[in-house]
């Protein structure tokens, strides 16, 4: 019995290695492993083998190997946090099909056979892309940015149709050079951040404006390869090739519109003891609680007043329609977070009371709140700190 199964066993040895696989377990052979489950049995039903190959010297595995693979292209943008999602430009492909010209016998003379080639041009796009504003600090706006971009070259190949002088028949070669359209390209522009200066002092602080930019609109114009006939043409014993056409190819023109970044502008404003914060959207005004209120007070001090009507005037102004202004109270981290969030309240409470009643704004646009310490704007460590972050903040929509 154990000579049969080793006679078996050779068998199945030879069998297998005839096959160019090696028996499960033996270690040896590069084939696919059989009865080990999972992607072994994959690999054993497909019969698939499994020879390692190394990497030519020009491929991307052996570069990235070596250290030096190119790197991967850029992802796409898909939304622009601070600008206008420009689309990308689908270019299509371009596809003629071959021409085959059969073989002919003139004048006992046999004219071969040819394959005139077919155009394939592959699909081309021109990448989506970001305009950008950066985001500014209050009074100031941001650097604005528009990238360039390029549509890519295009080239239709030559083409030949064969001659014939075969039989008495004569016939120029018909041909067509090849045609292309160049790359196109629209330089990326940009205006840099500008901001408001505000004299020492208080006094008149002039409009800013960032200029209106734009990337050009740019075509990539259509080619066309001509359509090309070979003439029917017979010999005096009535021998005759037929025609051959080969149909023209056309590469439509591509079009990237143009793409424009608006100007913008910050106004000119009269300043005082306030700190202004002006954006593209918001203004606010900062003032020192020292300005507005006595130590450990939240009644508006009459010297506070001519700012007061300042900063309302301002407002009035500037604010958008419906716009809620909003009076925000803040402290120092001195005392006890309890009694400064009340005086915070207290404190924005009180202009509220001032901005509407003396100040002429509409109460019911009006909102206050009180922050106490939470939100402190510079270090609690030493009085100058200190100082700044005793604050009432009035800002709006603009």
């Amino acid at each position: 019995m154990r000579a049969v199964i080793a006679v078996v066993s050779a068998l199945l040895v030879a069998t297998l290695a005839a096959c160019g696989l090696s028996p499960a377990g033996s270690g040896t052979g590069t084939g696919s492993r059989i009865g080990t489950g999972g992607d072994g049995d994959r690999e054993h039903r497909s019969h698939a083998v499994s020879t390692p190959t190394p990497p030519a010297a020009g491929s991307s595995s052996a570069a990235a190997e070596r250290g030096t693979a190119s790197p991967q292209p850029t992802a796409e943008p898909t939304a622009c946090p601070h600008g206008e999602l420009l689309p990308a430009v689908e270019i299509p492909a371009v596809h003629a099909d071959p021409v085959h010209i059969p073989e002919a016998v003139i004048g006992g003379e046999r004219i071969p056979a040819a394959t005139i080639p077919g155009v394939d041009i592959p699909a081309q796009r021109v990448p989506a892309q970001c305009t950008e504003i950066k985001p500014a600090p209050g009074g100031c706006l941001g650097a604005a940015s528009i990238p360039p971009v390029t549509i890519p070259a295009v080239e239709i190949p030559a083409v030949e149709i064969p001659g014939v002088n075969a039989g008495g028949i004569e016939i120029d070669p018909v041909r067509a050079e090849a045609v292309r359209a160049e790359a196109v390209r629209a330089e990326g522009v940009s205006a840099p951040e500008v901001c408001q200066a505000e004299p020492k002092g208080g006094g008149f602080v002039p409009y800013v404006i960032r200029p209106y930019i734009i990337r050009p609109y740019i075509i990539r114009h259509f080619v066309i390869r001509p359509f090309l006939i070979r003439p029917y043409t017979c010999n005096d014993r009535r021998e005759c090739i037929p025609a051959v056409e080969v149909p023209a190819v056309e590469v439509p023109a591509v079009e990237v519109r143009a793409v424009e970044i608006r100007a913008a502008e910050l106004k000119a404003y009269e300043a005082g003891e306030s700190e202004v914060l002006e954006g593209e959207d918001t203004i606010a005004f900062s003032l020192d609680a020292d300005v507005l209120f006595d130590f450990d007070s939240a009644a508006v001090k009459p010297a506070a007043a001519a700012e007061l009507r300042r900063i309302a005037r301002q407002i009035a102004r500037k604010a958008a329609p419906d716009a809620t202004i909003r009076i925000d109270g803040h402290t120092d981290s001195q005392g006890e977070d309890a009694y400064n969030l009340t005086l915070s309240r207290d404190r924005a409470q009180a202009v509220l009371d001032w901005l509407t009643t003396r100040g002429g704004l509409d109460r019911s646009r009006l909102e206050a709140t009180g922050y106490g310490e939470g939100r402190p704007v510079r270090p609690n460590a030493t009085e100058e700190g200190r100082a700044k972050n005793r604050r009432v903040v009035i800002s709006t929509a603009t």
